[in-house]
Formats: structure tokens, C-alpha cells, sequence
């Protein structure tokens, strides 16, 4: 506890504090190639590139390809998504240099366990081809056993591995059983988040312990694109639905990975970083809220 009370001093003193991060959020420019410094003190872009369900082949390693052309320097995927191979190519076969682009990838829920997850993130870098990860999640709290993945995750960043850890799909009692069982604070927790599921609790919490959450299917998978009230917004900036729903998560300081395989989607969903959506309209968008769940419910994990 100690230890923990020292690292989290010295991270106040070294990044973002992110109990003011959403009205510093709004008030400063954001571009594409804003970062957030993570509390172990690498930078992490507040916008990245999702390929949840695009599947592998071909398909999957052009829509890295157009999200890297679009300007997008962070690329998330996983074990459980198998196209790590096509993720990993695009990665290499890019002008960007490697350094440059923030690569995530997630423990499948049955490589839990220390030694699993030893090999597995062993076997994801292979996919990949790459020598390190940017940052390592555990995907799903498993019961009994995702302390000891913990314990795993450790090793990697120690061996330098991974550059940071974290988790996804953690809620608050998941979170507060892993701070009383660990020396390492998450970097980040990643778990579906947008303005008709503000796990506003949840966010407030990573604040305080200096994690920084994540959001996938910011889009609500394209359930509430059609929304009056979301459309109203959109029509009153000119812009799409989903540019709104990004850029709230964004001024709301929360990184965003949304995810398309169509070239002009992707671009589209990188065109937000021209407006500003006012104080009042990001009250207005908080209480979209509604408890809507398009994926899995971590809520229900004990």
C-alpha cells in the first residue's frame, strides 16, 4: 500500500491529472495526434483504430492500412479477434515508424493463469511480428484466476514485453480487487462507453486512481445513429452522427478506438478535430444515458 501511495504521488507530479482531465480536455486543441500520458509515463494517442469483427485476410490489413493513412497512430486488436497476423503486417509494411504507432493487443479468457499468459503474449508478438507491445490487456476478469494473470502481466512489462498493462471489461469491484492485490496500477481499463452507456461512476474512479479508461463501440455498433436527439446535434454542427459520439468521448478525456472497415468511414471517423461541442451540449449528451449494452456485461462478472 505504501508502494502503491508513492507511485501514485509521483504520477500526479508527472502526468495529466485526470480528475480535471475532462474540462482540460475541452478547453484545449485537440488534433490527431493528441496523447495522454499514461500513469507509468508513456504517451498513449487519445484516437485510435478498432478491429473488432473486421475479421482477417486482407480485408482487415487494408483498414489498418486506411486508418494509418487517415493519421490514426494507435491500432487495437486481440488474441480473441484473430487478425493479429494482418494487424502486425500492415504495422511493418507502414512508412510510419514502428516507435510511432501504439499497438494493443488482449489475453484470450482461456490463456488466463501465469504460464498461459506468459505464452500467449509470447505468441501474440509472433503474430504480430513485433518485438514489443504497446500496451497488453487482460480482456475479461475470469473468476479466480485474473489475479494471477496479473501477476503475468508484471513479468511482461518488467522483461519489457509490454510498455504498459491493463485490463478491459474491469468494473469498479474488479478494479478495487486488483489495486489490493497488485503493486502496478492499470495504465488502462478499456470497456464500452458512450453517451447511452456513461458509466459515469466507473469514470470517475479510473480518475482518482489514475487509469486511464478506454472506449470501444463508442458507435453504440450503429444502434443509435438514428436517434432524433443525436441527429438534432449533428445537424446543429455539421457533422455525422458518429463524429458527435467521438467527439464527446474525446472531450469527455476518455481514448476512443471506433472501428469500420470501409476506407470513407474510417476517414470520417478520424474529421473531428474542426469543432468544439459546447458545455451545455456535452450536458445535453451525458444524459443520453440509458444503460444500453451492445456487447458483453462486465456487470454481471463477480
Amino acid at each position: 500500500m505504501v508502494l502503491r501511495a508513492l507511485l501514485y504521488g509521483h504520477t500526479l507530479t508527472t502526468s495529466i491529472n485526470l480528475k480535471n482531465q475532462k474540462m482540460k480536455t475541452q478547453m484545449q486543441k485537440l488534433s490527431i495526434d493528441t496523447k495522454i500520458r499514461l500513469n507509468n509515463g508513456i504517451e498513449m494517442p487519445i484516437l485510435g483504430f478498432g478491429t473488432y469483427q473486421i475479421g482477417g485476410g486482407t480485408k482487415a490489413q487494408d483498414a489498418v492500412r486506411y486508418a494509418l493513412e487517415a493519421g490514426y497512430k494507435l491500432i487495437d486488436t486481440a488474441a480473441m479477434y484473430e487478425n493479429e497476423e494482418e494487424v502486425g503486417e500492415a504495422v511493418r509494411q507502414s512508412a510510419i515508424p514502428r516507435e510511432e504507432i501504439f499497438v494493443t493487443t488482449k489475453l484470450r479468457n482461456s490463456d488466463h493463469g501465469y504460464r498461459a499468459a506468459i505464452t500467449a503474449c509470447e505468441k501474440s508478438l509472433e503474430k504480430l511480428g513485433l518485438s514489443y507491445l504497446d500496451l497488453y490487456l487482460i480482456h475479461w476478469p475470469v473468476e479466480d484466476l485474473r489475479n494471477e494473470t496479473w501477476k503475468a502481466l508484471e513479468s511482461l512489462l518488467g522483461e519489457g514485453k509490454c510498455r504498459a498493462i491493463g485490463v478491459s471489461n474491469y468494473m469498479i469491484w474488479h478494479l478495487e480487487e486488483l489495486l489490493d492485490n497488485s503493486r502496478t496500477i492499470p495504465a488502462v481499463n478499456q470497456v464500452e462507453f458512450n453517451p447511452y452507456l456513461y458509466q459515469e461512476d466507473l469514470l470517475e474512479f479510473c480518475r482518482s486512481h489514475h487509469i486511464q479508461l478506454e472506449s470501444y463501440s463508442p458507435l453504440t455498433k450503429g444502434s443509435k445513429l438514428h436517434d432524433p436527439k443525436l441527429l438534432d446535434l449533428a445537424s446543429k454542427y455539421s457533422k455525422s452522427p458518429p463524429q458527435i459520439l467521438i467527439r464527446w468521448a474525446l472531450q469527455s478525456g476518455v481514448v476512443t478506438v471506433p472501428k469500420s472497415s470501409k476506407k470513407e468511414r474510417i476517414f470520417e471517423n478520424s474529421d473531428v478535430f474542426d469543432f468544439t461541442i459546447s458545455p451545455e451540449d456535452m450536458k445535453a449528451l451525458d444524459s443520453f444515458d440509458e444503460g444500453l449494452r451492445t456487447s458483453w456485461d462486465p456487470s454481471t462478472a463477480p
